[in-house]
């Protein structure tokens, strides 16, 4: 039987982040071995992440980011159970060490993203650590990115909103802050009205027409109308029809042609905590 010493229970501690008697317990069953007793550890937070797995994880951080070139953004949604965790200043920073990971890489998918190695484990390894490390169910459960000749990332105060828009040229670095905001200001469902998609507007249009036939309009004036809030749909929720929001009178779409008449956006996504 090995000698479990403080010193030992504290460097397994300070390496794993764990709390000191599940440390102790580890090394105990271990027999002191460390390398042991952290694969121990991560056993442990496995099966927590199993158990905890039926557990709501609806608080968390949303961040984003671009490469040092601009070409590229990412956005990513790790989510834990409690507001404390979502606050806490070391779950910002894995999350971000994670973020900043995937688009160092140019990962396009969440599992690219798990699969990324990061100081010798892989993400995926990680997450399961801070379950066991903190206790709650965390997941990273969303993760987007934008490639374009120029990109830019927005994140909103309290890190629940967050937003990455690419741009058809470069140069225009004011216009694309304030587009990135529009995005997570706005919630756009798409660019433009051609890029809508057909099952969108099939469900709006339905929803039109029950709201219509409960309005007791006519049967024969029915599609008009939905037609005409269709239109209204289309402005208020697509990007480039969008109202500026410093400067309602004009549309997004008007705002950057008045820059530069070949400006525009190629892509954005959006993420929100609860969304």
């Amino acid at each position: 039987m090995a000698n479990i010493t403080a010193a030992l229970v504290n460097e397994l501690r300070q390496r794993t982040g764990v709390g000191m008697m599940d440390c102790k317990k580890a090394l105990v069953e271990c027999d002191g071995d460390m390398d042991k007793a952290i694969d121990y550890l991560r056993e442990k937070g496995q099966k927590l992440a199993t158990k905890r797995a039926d557990r709501d994880a609806s608080e968390g951080v949303v961040l984003a980011g671009v490469n040092t070139d601009k070409t590229f953004s990412a956005i990513i949604m790790m989510n834990c159970e409690t507001d404390f965790v979502a606050k806490n200043e070391a779950f910002v920073a894995f999350t971000k060490s994670v973020l900043d990971a995937a688009i160092a890489s140019k990962a396009k998918t969440a599992e690219e993203v798990l699969a990324l190695n990061i100081a010798g484990t892989s993400v995926e390894t990680m997450i399961v650590e801070q379950v066991a490390k903190i206790g709650e169910k965390i997941a990273m459960t969303h993760y987007q990115y934008v490639e374009a000749p120029v990109t830019y990332a927005y994140i909103h105060q309290g890190n629940g909103l967050a937003s990455i828009i690419g741009f058809s040229k470069a140069g225009f670095d004011a216009q694309g802050k304030e587009i990135a905001m529009q995005v997570a200001a706005m919630a756009p469902v798409a660019l433009d009205r051609g890029t809508v998609s057909a099952d969108v507007i099939e469900k709006e249009l339905e929803i039109y027409r029950v709201q219509i036939r409960e309005e007791g309009k006519p049967e024969n004036m029915i599609e008009k109308i939905a037609e005409g809030k269709l239109n209204k749909f289309f402005k208020d929720s697509t990007l480039l029809s969008q109202d500026f929001i410093r400067e309602n009178k004009k549309s997004v779409g008007d705002y950057l042609k008045e820059n530069d008449k070949d400006l525009t956006v190629t892509e954005f996504k959006r993420l929100k905590l609860g969304e």
